[in-house]
Order: structure tokens, then sequence, then C-alpha cells
């Protein structure tokens, strides 16, 4: 029962396998067909268009054949009708031989007249050219030194002003820093002074009062606050004076490069610089 179930099975198997190679078979002809009837139809469709190329080619090749034929035959009648001028004109030729060669020679020595006569004109338009060019060049000099001239005016005008203004404002600067510096000096003068004086004080009344160590360092530390403020302000004064000594400068370093820009000579300025009151600094 079992080989006769699987023999069913085995047979049922080939009838399909046969059914779907069949069928495999008829789809593979039907494309093969398929394609075969595509390329014959291109094969005719490119046979058709090459034909109609040829065809157009050669209808071309005889209409372009026949006009050069007609071509060729308006040649020859052309050719007929120079050949009977071409022996007028040696006829004519002949004729006109002797007075050709009179006029020739009259021609050579025309032209040779015509060659000096160019000459002369060429040498006259250079020179005309030349001095044309020697105005306009004159004109433009002239031009160029009124301009110049005036420049210079407007120049002279400006640096004089310039000059004027700088030295104004430098002799305002020095005088408001020289006035500045003397009160720093004569304050910090002053102050130095005073400090002198209570540190003589301060050394007379601790001789003379014989106080006791803790009394004498509290007073000590108290006069060494003071003086260290002391200290403090006579620095601050001094950095003050300072500032003002390089503001000073400054100005006085860009007065001079304004007047070497302009030109103007440094040796009568009249204004040094201001040194500082602590090197260094």
């Amino acid at each position: 029962e079992m080989e006769a179930k699987y023999t069913r099975k085995m047979q049922a198997l080939r009838d399909e396998m046969d059914l779907r190679r069949k069928t495999e078979i008829h789809e593979l002809e039907e494309r093969k067909n398929t394609q075969i009837s595509e390329l014959m139809g291109n094969h005719e469709g490119a046979f058709g268009a090459i034909k109609n190329y040829y065809n157009d080619i050669t209808a071309k090749n005889l209409t372009l054949i026949n006009l050069l034929k007609e071509q060729v035959e308006d040649l020859k009648k052309k050719e007929v009708v120079l050949e009977k001028e071409k022996a007028d004109v040696l006829r004519q030729n002949k004729g006109l031989t002797e007075p050709l060669q009179e006029a020739q020679e009259l021609v050579a020595d025309l032209q040779k007249k015509l060659v000096h006569y160019y000459r002369d004109k060429e040498a006259l338009m250079n020179s005309k050219a030349h001095l044309k060019i020697t105005q306009k060049e004159l004109k433009d000099l002239q031009w160029e030194h009124e301009v110049l001239e005036q420049r210079f005016s407007k120049v002279q005008a400006e640096r004089d002003e310039l000059y004027q203004k700088f030295t104004k404002a430098i002799n305002e600067v020095q005088h408001k820093t020289g006035f500045k510096n003397l009160l720093l000096e004569r304050k910090l003068q002053g102050l130095l002074s005073v400090l002198e004086q209570k540190e003589v004080e301060l050394s007379e009344v601790i001789a003379a009062s014989n106080l006791d160590p803790s009394a004498l360092s509290l007073v000590s530390h108290k006069l060494e606050d003071m003086l260290s403020s002391k200290n403090a302000t006579i620095q601050d004064l001094q950095l003050q004076l300072a500032r003002v000594c390089k503001a000073h400068n400054d100005m006085l370093q860009t007065f001079e490069a304004k007047l070497t820009a302009f030109g103007i000579p440094l040796d009568n300025l009249g204004f040094q610089p201001l040194s500082f009151p602590l090197p260094g600094q």
C-alpha cells in the first residue's frame, strides 16, 4: 500500500512537473516569437530608413550632376566669349604699347617727385604735430604750475594756522601743567616739612614724657598709621605729578610729529619734555 501510495504521488508529481515544463516551454516560445517579431519589425524599419536615405542621396546626386553639367556648358560658352574678348584686348594692347611706355616713363618720373613730396609733407606734418604737442605740454605745465602755486599758498596758510594753533595749545598746556606741577611740588614740600616737624616734636615729647613701654608702643602704632597715610598721600601726589608730566610730553611729541609732517623745523620750538618726579616711573 505504501509503495502504491508513493507510486501515485510520484506519478502525480511527474504529471505536475511535465505540465509546468510544458507551460514554461510555451511561455519561452511566446517570448521568443515576440522578440523575433519585434526584431523583424525593427529591422524592416531600419532597412526602410536606410533605403529612403540612400534614395534621397541618389536623387540629390543626380540633381547635382545635372546642375554641374549645365554650369560646365555655361562656362564653356563664357570661355568662348572670353577668348574673343582676349583677342580683341591683345589687338588693342599692341596699339597701346608705345603710349604705355611713354606713360610709364612719365609715371616713374612723377613717382619720384611724389616720393619727395610725401617726404616733405610728412616732415611738415611731424613738425606741426611736434609743435602742437610742445604747445600742449607748455599749457599743461603752466596750468600745473598755477595749480601748484595755489596749493602751495593754501598749504602755507594751513601750516601757519596749524603752527599758531599748536603753539597756542602747547603754551596753554605748558602753562596749566607748570602751574599744576608747581602746586603739587609746593604741596609735597609742605607735607614733607610738616612730617619732619611732627617727627621732631614726637621725639621731644617721647623724650620728655618718660612713658611706659605699652603706652609708647600704642603711640608708636598710631604714629606709624598716620605716617603710612601721609606716605600714601605723598605717593598719590607724586603719581598725579607723573601723569601730568607724561600728558605734557605726549602732547609735545604729537606736536613735533605734526611739525615734521608739515616740513616745519624743530630748532626754534622752545619747549622741552618734563622730567618725572620719581625715577623709573
